[in-house]
């Protein structure tokens, strides 16, 4: 019996993630390869992502105090 090479298609498979300038490539969470990005490259995110430098962020709603109970009032009590 003979082994031959074969090419597998694992496109949908491949992820990748930003770092330093760079897209690195991994199959699962074996590093694969990497895309350099241009300087000034435009990325288009969905309207509540805002790329900023080589980092991207998510804009939430978050609680303002999230420890706040309802009892907590300057008489120690129920307000």
């Amino acid at each position: 019996m003979a082994l031959k090479q074969q090419k597998i298609d694992v496109t949908d498979r491949v992820t990748g993630k930003i770092k330093n300038g760079e897209i690195e490539l991994f199959l699962e969470n074996t590093p694969i390869g990497k895309i350099n990005l241009p300087e000034n490259i435009q990325i288009e995110l969905e309207h509540h992502f805002q790329a900023e430098h080589t980092k991207i962020y998510q804009h939430v709603t978050v609680t303002d105090q999230p420890d706040a109970k309802y009892t907590d009032c300057d008489n120690g009590g129920w307000c």
